[in-house]
């Protein structure tokens, strides 16, 4: 059978979107889909799965987000804001006066985690440049004790996170990061960022996320990085967060942390899909 998708990316964490609307009845299970379409080497090849709902009858666009390895994750940043991109794109999107493309226009998608509302700031052709409010971080500990001779948080920002400062790269964060994400604390697995704190308005860091592994950049991890190094007292807002992709940029706002960041659509294409196929 055919999966149609498109793929589209923000700041190089790669996505492949799907309308519900457009997947056959006979596609069977969802987590076996989203191995398939988003391998690397014999599928279309993304860190997620998503599948896209429009807006009617005034309620808003949703998303569900599946990660590469075949489990559900509550919500992704990058993701949401790849998701308005193409909801803005088809117009299948409502705002409170009626989508216009002008600045002032939110797009409101539902997610695991909620509603989120997102604001487009800038467009041109498939590129596009969104404030999202990723909403208020949750500090479960600001001192957890997980690995030693490191500071570490505990936090949740609409999925679990678990931020590690560090002074530098110079070390296997990857394995770690893989530790990290199975740790017994953590019984329905977690994202995790290393950070480091490079002044009071920038932080340097690198994602390990639950279900895609190592990611150029993350927009819950930026969250969650930066929610953490200013339930710390290390940063002040705004905040940038320089990835492997390049930056991003946070402020809060009544303890609301908005992420500014792109989303750029580029292809369209259908997934042939044999259910049962290694």
């Amino acid at each position: 059978m055919q999966i149609p998708f498109t793929k589209a990316h923000g700041a190089r964490n790669d996505f492949l979107l799907t309308w519900r609307e457009h997947l056959p009845m006979q596609a069977g299970d969802p987590a076996a889909l989203a191995r398939a379409i988003c391998d690397r080497h014999t599928g279309a090849g993304a860190d997620g799965w998503i599948l896209v709902s429009g807006a009617a009858n005034g309620s808003p666009a949703a998303i569900e987000l599946w990660n590469s390895d075949g489990s559900r994750s509550e919500i992704s940043g990058n993701g949401t804001r790849c998701a308005a991109a193409l909801l803005v794109q088809s117009g299948k999107v409502q705002s409170g006066k009626g989508w216009s493309g002008k600045a002032e226009d939110e797009v409101r998608i539902a997610t695991g985690a909620g509603v989120k509302s997102l604001r487009l700031l800038h467009r041109h052709g498939f590129h596009y440049t969104f404030e999202m409010n990723m909403g208020r971080a949750v500090i479960e500990d600001l001192h957890a004790i997980l690995v030693p001779g490191r500071e570490c948080v505990i936090l949740n920002v609409g999925n679990p996170q678990c931020a590690v400062f560090t002074g530098d790269f110079e070390f296997d964060w990857r394995t770690l990061g893989a530790e990290l994400e199975r740790h017994p604390l953590f019984p329905h697995r977690t994202n995790v960022s290393f950070i480091h704190v490079v002044d009071d308005h920038t932080l340097d860091v690198r994602f390990f996320e639950r279900g895609a592994g190592e990611t150029m950049s993350s927009g819950t991890g930026s969250t969650g990085a930066a929610a953490a190094a200013l339930a710390r007292g290390w940063v002040r807002s705004p905040i940038h967060v320089d990835t492997s992709a390049g930056p991003l940029e946070l402020r809060v706002e009544n303890d609301d942390i908005y992420l500014e960041g792109p989303a750029e659509i580029v292809a369209e294409g259908q997934f042939y899909y044999e259910r049962g196929r290694n």
